[in-house]
């Protein structure tokens, strides 16, 4: 199987996934913002490893990931990156069962980072990310127990969430 049809493979996983059974107005705003921006970072790497770069899927997904640069700026969004530092700190147990790329790009002592919007976990590598790894990621983000935790209400990230809002004054 060719290179691009591994990483086409799982970008088809990635959009056979469903949010149909959970009511995502309910979930905190915050955390719906970089839930959905992590699968647009997902979905944008595995894009440019699928598809030419000038493909207008990729085109439309760089639009996208240009107008949630100042998004991420706008109201409490802008304390998620020390809400995970927070909770990695504070609840070394509740960030261990985050997403793995949560806790990789959002722990400061972790190289992983969004690079011209691309996921790259190690910059000093040259190795494509493999497959499998994008698809574990996947099934992180779907998770039900995670995906319980993002609701206003009740969820147990979410409550960790104003708790942290709270401790900022």
């Amino acid at each position: 199987m060719n290179v691009d049809e591994e990483y086409e493979k799982v970008l088809e996983h990635l959009y056979e996934k469903s949010l149909v059974l959970q009511d995502t107005s309910l979930w905190d705003p915050v955390l719906r913002f970089f839930f959905i921006d992590a699968l647009a970072h997902l979905d944008y790497t595995l894009g440019i490893l699928s598809y030419t770069y000038q493909s207008p899927k990729n085109i439309m997904a760089q639009e996208y990931m240009r107008w949630r640069i100042d998004e991420e700026k706008k109201g409490d969004r802008q304390n998620f990156p020390a809400f995970m530092i927070w909770l990695a700190k504070n609840h070394p147990d509740r960030f261990s069962r985050l997403p793995s790329l949560w806790q990789r790009i959002y722990d400061p002592d972790d190289p992983a980072s969004y690079r011209s919007f691309r996921i790259v976990l190690d910059p000093d590598s040259q190795q494509m990310i493999r497959p499998h790894v994008f698809f574990r990621m996947i099934e992180e983000f779907f998770d039900k127990e995670f995906l319980k935790s993002l609701y206003s209400e009740d969820g147990s990230l979410s409550r960790l969430f104003g708790e942290f809002l709270k401790s900022l004054g």
